[in-house]
């Protein structure tokens, strides 16, 4: 399989290569004993403890790891000898040689969040596979079947024919706070079960392409193989789904991306229930609030998000909302930045009456948009 790259982001699936790394050292450090945290379950919207000294990560490893699997997969791709490197002049002396169908393998990882078998992932870990495998930490292995994929989320959920597997305990990435420790458990490069701690960077990361996921940032040390473990916090809770990282070697440099686990759930329950996902939508497009643009509205401060162009007879024109206004907040929740409109435009039913605040000609309107379901041609142009 393929690792799918983004304009400055990389999906962080593992091709079946060895990377050799050289000049690696390790520091270990022991915490104090009062470091400890908890074993027994925090409600999902409780606040994660904070530890007096640093953190011993190892209960965590030990509650969640069970839970946690290595994916591999297999697929048809694409291959063909390209002319790399060969100056423009000299490139019509050459025939490329066709390109064939062989074999690809991947791995990413996954945990599973029901007893009887049901596994969460990112969509591109095992999108267009032809056989996906499952292996658990006690070295079982299961064969498994995709229940469905989104990619606008980059979210799949598979299944594995088995009972009484241990799941994890799902948290709520709203009790994030930025600077506080998290875990990451994975495969990276295929080194099934390995775990790294780090800190949340920041919070509702709007990345290009994106436009439905607010990504938690984090320094975890997230490499290829990594996409579809779970990010826990203290408390042991899963609150996120590891998924891309900032690279401009390919490999860890500081800056990893994981899907709230909230938006992971919510398009896990569908695509159980209906094998896809289903999104409102507003029938806009929207751009950044800044300084300048604040001005000239007579705004106070650079936030909203900017309406720049209206789709005619959709739900937003039908409510009468227009160019050069700006969204101030939706159903309640304030938008601070553009990018924070779209993922809670996105979990809203269609046929809901959203209620907006609206700034146009140095007024506050307020505007019901009754959302519309987000047409599938409009989902895949993203």
């Amino acid at each position: 399989m393929h690792a799918s790259t983004r304009t400055w982001t990389i999906r962080i699936l593992a091709a079946t290569v060895l990377f050799a790394l050289g000049g690696v050292t390790h520091a270990w450090l022991t915490p104090p004993p009062h470091a400890g945290l908890p074993t027994t379950p925090v409600a999902a919207g409780a606040p994660a403890p904070v530890p007096a000294g640093l953190p011993d990560f190892t209960p965590l490893v030990r509650q969640n790891a069970a839970a946690v699997v290595n994916i591999s997969v297999t697929s048809m791709g694409q291959s063909g000898v390209a002319l790399n490197g060969v100056p423009d002049p000299l490139q019509r002396f050459f025939q490329p040689l066709p390109e064939t169908d062989r074999e690809q393998t991947g791995v990413g990882s996954g945990f599973v969040i029901e007893s009887d078998g049901y596994i969460l992932t990112n969509a591109h870990v095992v999108d267009g596979a032809r056989e996906i495998n499952v292996k658990f930490s006690d070295k079982r292995e299961r064969s498994a079947r995709v229940i469905g994929v989104d990619p606008l989320s980059d979210i799949a959920l598979i299944k594995v024919d088995a009972k009484d597997l241990p799941t994890v305990q799902i948290g709520r990435a709203g009790t994030l706070r930025v600077g506080q420790w998290v875990l990451a458990i994975g495969s990276p490069f295929g080194f099934e079960q390995s775990a790294s701690q780090g800190i949340v960077s920041a919070l509702g990361r709007s990345l290009p392409g994106d436009a439905y996921v607010p990504f938690v940032q984090t320094d975890v040390p997230i490499n290829p193989g990594n996409s579809g473990g779970p990010l826990i916090d203290l408390a042991g809770r899963v609150v996120g789904v590891n998924a891309q990282i900032y690279s401009r070697s390919g490999g860890y440099q500081g800056v990893s991306f994981a899907i709230p686990v909230d938006v992971a759930m919510q398009v896990a329950a569908q695509l159980k229930a209906n094998g896809k996902v289903t999104r409102g939508w507003l029938g806009i497009e929207i751009q950044e609030v800044n300084q300048e643009l604040a001005a000239s509205f007579k705004l106070d401060q650079p936030t909203g998000a900017l309406v720049a162009s209206v789709a005619p007879h959709r739900p937003a024109a039908v409510a009468g909302i227009r160019p050069g206004d700006v969204i101030r907040s939706y159903d309640g929740k304030t938008i601070v930045k553009a990018g924070d409109l779209p993922p809670r435009v996105a979990v809203t039913p269609p046929g809901h009456d959203a209620a907006l605040e609206v700034w146009r000609n140095s007024h506050l309107l307020g505007v019901d948009v009754t959302i519309a379901r987000l047409p599938e041609q409009t989902a895949r142009r993203g």
